[in-house]
């Protein structure tokens, strides 16, 4: 059995472990209040791109862009797989690795080349670990990124489908739904597939031309949706590291009252043989 100062140097230990989960859970729930903010402002955004891009939909079989090319057999396929750098997020990274790995298993099954490009340290560290070939590697991705890093991962892939070096670009991140859901999901966004009916008509006067304008939009359409890939990501991770870090803080609190309660019956249960000690060498003296 422990003795008192064990125990209370036990529930030293434990307070101290409570102020860093608990700080980290303030810092988490800063970051992710930051981020959900921006997630949300980039909607009406991105939102009115699609639209633009879908009221031209009908233009897609007349503008002449390699951004439009619509492989008849998927041959190579482009994976981005964004996890976190740390962890301490709870089953935020292995969630995204298992759908990754479903995804990576799917297509090599219909005979398609899987190019795999990895985004943080704990991705990276797993497809390492299991002898997947990853094509390149991102470790410069965090809660600060934003446009300009959408727009790189945006150009480097628009230029591999052009060049037909891929037939298919798609994303496997965590999608922020709201502050309670988040799922990984796989988001496809190259060849570019143009919803809706579309406006254009003799109602409508656009400068330039409609399928220069269509032209033009696609590029957009695609940093878009790697911004809201990053941007999603990001939240979802600090959303998940808030979580994790909660149910740690709550844990030592409980784990502070188990100790607290055993360390006062050893206590007491010590005081209570002092008192029996004194009382028996008193009864001896008489």
């Amino acid at each position: 059995m422990a003795t008192p100062r064990e125990i209370k140097k036990r529930i030293s230990s434990v307070k101290n472990t409570r102020k860093i989960t608990r700080t980290m859970e303030m810092v988490a729930t800063a970051k992710s209040k930051k981020l959900s903010d921006r997630v949300n402002a980039s909607h009406p955004f991105s939102n009115k791109i699609k639209e633009l891009v879908g009221a031209l939909a009908s233009l897609a079989s007349v503008v002449k862009s390699p951004y439009l090319r619509k492989p008849n057999t998927v041959r190579s396929a482009a994976l981005l797989v964004i996890t976190a750098n740390r962890g301490l997020c709870g089953g935020y990274n292995s969630k995204t690795i298992r759908l990754a790995r479903t995804r990576i298993q799917e297509l090599k099954d219909q005979g398609v080349s899987v190019r795999l490009f990895v985004v943080g340290k704990k991705g990276i560290s797993y497809f390492q670990f299991a002898k997947e070939k990853i094509e390149k590697s991102y470790t410069h991705i965090d809660d600060k990124s934003g446009y300009k890093e959408a727009e790189e991962f945006a150009d480097f892939f628009l230029a591999l489908f052009a060049n037909e070096e891929v037939d298919s670009v798609e994303i496997i991140s965590t999608v922020y739904h709201s502050s309670a859901n988040q799922e990984p999901e796989v988001t496809k966004v190259l060849p570019f597939e143009a919803q809706g009916e579309s406006n254009v008509g003799a109602n409508v006067l656009y400068e330039p031309s409609p399928a220069d304008i269509l032209e033009s939009l696609l590029p957009l359409v695609v940093k878009t949706a790697f911004l809201k890939a990053i941007l999603e990501a990001n939240c979802s991770e600090q959303i998940a590291k808030r979580v994790a870090m909660k149910s740690a803080t709550d844990a030592a609190s409980e784990m502070i009252k188990l100790l607290t309660r055993g360390y006062n019956r050893i206590r007491q249960a010590k005081i209570t043989q002092e008192i029996s000690e004194i009382v028996a060498g008193a009864d001896s003296l008489n």
